[in-house]
C-alpha cells in the first residue's frame, strides 16, 4: 500500500467515524445539554480563535479515539456480524435471529425453485438465485445480513477447489496481484468505512438520549441517528458481499500461485487439484504433514541456480 492509500485508509476508515463522534458530543456539552436545557445558540464558534480551537480539539480527540480503537477493528466488524454466542445475554437474540434468518433463506429457496409462468415470475426467480448465491447455506446463517454476506465467502471461496477459506486466505492473499490487492483493499476499507460510521451513529443516539431525554422537542435529533446507523449497516453489508464475491475471484485465479509460493507442483487434473488442497488445508491447521516433492521451477525468466 502507498502513501496515499494509508492516508487515505487513516482519514476514511478511522478519523472521520471517530471526528463525527467527537463533534456530536463537543456539540452537546457546548450547548450544556448534560446538565439542563440545551442552549444551542452556543454551539457555533464565537469568533475565529474559538473555531480555531474547536478544530483543534476535534482533530486532537479524533486522532486519539481513532488510535486507540484501531486494534479493535476486526472485532467491531465481528459484533456486527453476529458472533454473540460469547455473552450470554446475547445469546437467546442470536438464535432467535437465526432462526429468522433461515426462514428468510428458505423462502428464497422456494421463490428461487418456483415453475415460472411469466416475464415477472421469471424476474422473480433470477432474482431469487441472485441473493442465494451471495448467502451461505442456512445450516450456517448467522443472525446478520452483514455476517451471512462475509460468511458465503468465507465458507465457499476455496472450498470449490478443495481449500478451507479461513486458513488458507491469509497464505493466498499475499499472492495476489497489484491490481487485485488494490481492489480488495479499497472494498475492505469501504466495509471497515460503513462499519466504524454505524458504529459511531449508535453510540452517538445513546449519548444523545441520555443528554436530552428531558427535552421532546428535540427527540428528532435521537430518531435521526438510528435511521443514519441503518443507511451505514446496509452500505456495510453492499460491501461486504462484494468483498466476498472478490475473494471467489482470488481462488479463481491465484489459487496455483499459492503452490508455486509453497515451491509444489501443479496438479494435473480437478480430482488431484482437490486431493492436493484438502490436504494443504489439514497441514495449515497443524495437522501432520504429507511428504511430498517439491517443484523449484524457474521464475522471473531466470534459471533455478541449483539446477544443473
Amino acid at each position: 500500500m502507498g502513501r496515499a492509500g494509508f492516508v487515505r485508509r487513516v482519514l476514511a476508515v478511522h478519523f472521520a467515524p471517530c471526528a463525527l463522534f467527537v463533534t456530536g458530543v463537543l456539540a452537546l456539552v457546548r450547548a450544556g445539554s448534560f446538565s439542563g436545557r440545551s442552549d444551542w445558540h452556543a454551539v457555533p464558534p464565537q469568533g475565529p480563535s474559538d473555531a480555531l480551537a474547536l478544530t483543534a480539539t476535534v482533530t486532537a480527540c479524533a486522532i486519539l479515539l481513532g488510535l486507540l480503537l484501531q486494534p479493535f477493528q476486526v472485532r467491531a466488524v465481528r459484533v456486527l456480524e453476529g458472533y454473540w454466542d460469547r455473552w450470554l445475554l446475547t445469546t437467546r437474540l442470536a438464535g432467535a435471529l437465526a432462526r429468522m434468518q433461515r426462514r428468510r433463506w428458505q423462502a428464497l429457496h422456494e421463490r428461487a425453485q418456483r415453475q415460472a409462468d411469466g416475464d415477472a415470475e421469471l424476474r422473480l426467480r433470477a432474482d431469487a438465485r441472485r441473493r442465494l448465491a451471495a448467502h451461505p447455506p442456512a445450516e450456517v446463517l448467522l443472525p446478520t445480513a452483514l455476517g451471512n454476506a462475509l460468511r458465503a465467502g468465507e465458507l465457499s471461496a476455496g472450498e470449490r477447489y478443495g481449500l478451507t477459506t479461513l486458513t488458507s486466505w491469509p497464505r493466498i492473499y499475499l499472492q495476489v496481484s497489484d491490481r487485485m490487492a488494490e481492489v480488495l483493499r479499497s472494498t475492505r476499507d469501504a466495509l471497515d468505512t460503513a462499519v466504524n460510521l454505524c458504529w459511531a451513529f449508535l453510540i452517538l443516539t445513546a449519548t444523545g438520549c441520555t443528554a436530552l431525554y428531558d427535552e421532546p422537542a428535540v427527540w428528532w435529533w435521537c430518531s435521526a441517528g438510528p435511521v443514519l446507523a441503518a443507511v451505514a449497516y446496509k452500505g456495510a453489508v453492499t460491501a461486504a458481499q462484494a468483498y466476498s464475491g472478490l475473494m471467489h475471484v482470488v481462488y479463481d485465479l491465484h489459487r496455483f500461485d499459492l503452490l508455486d509460493a509453497l515451491h509444489l507442483p501443479l496438479p494435473a487434473d480437478g480430482a488431484s487439484e482437490k486431493t492436493l488442497f484438502a490436504e494443504l488445508s489439514d497441514e495449515f491447521v497443524g495437522v501432520r504433514r504429507r511428504e511430498r516433492p517439491y517443484g523449484h521451477a524457474a521464475r522471473g525468466g531466470r534459471e533455478d541456480p541449483t539446477e544443473p
